[in-house]
């Protein structure tokens, strides 16, 4: 004898279709999320608390600068941005040691952009006729480069010198 299909069966069959539908859309957004999230890029965060020439810092400009630094400037300034020796006493030649770059230097006393300019054309560019051990390096590293080795500079100062230093930067007129 056939079997009377009435509205229990045909809801029951219907509930389960929809419950499979639903697990299938489910699943398709979930291996979409999944997707989409291995191909995104990573997100490169802001280092809190710290810019340059206004700009927010990233924290990938600060490990390429650790590096440059390394591999540019540590032979002079140290690895630990200490400086040289008696830094503050004139050599034979006339000229000064390398200063630190740490917060016992001076360097947090000058703008974003001298330290930029310093950098770039060298001490003459910002004060005409100072003769200085120190390189331009406006011709070896791009300016991307030299603000990279200044951001890592600064992230290594403490609270205190960054505030001062960025206040500094933002008096800075350019003149």
């Amino acid at each position: 004898m056939p079997m009377n299909k009435g509205p229990k069966d045909r809801s029951a069959k219907c509930t389960v279709r929809r419950s499979a539908h639903l697990a299938a859309l489910v699943s398709a957004l979930a291996t979409t999320g999944v997707v989409v999230l291995a191909q995104s890029e990573p997100v490169d965060p802001r280092v809190e608390g710290l810019t340059f020439l206004g700009e927010p810092v990233l924290a990938s400009q600060v490990m390429a600068g650790q590096q440059l630094y390394a591999d540019n400037c540590a032979s002079c300034h140290g690895a630990s941005l200490e400086g040289q020796p008696d830094w503050r006493r004139r050599l034979d030649t006339g000229r000064m040691p390398a200063p630190p770059h740490d917060d016992s230097g001076h360097t947090w006393h000058h703008s974003d952009r001298m330290l930029f300019q310093i950098t770039k054309g060298g001490v003459g560019a910002v004060v005409p006729g100072y003769e200085s051990d120190m390189p331009a390096f406006g011709e070896d590293l791009t300016d991307a480069e030299i603000a990279a080795i200044l951001v890592y500079i600064k992230s290594t100062w403490p609270e205190r010198q960054r505030e001062f230093q960025a206040e500094v930067s933002a008096n800075d007129t350019g003149g």
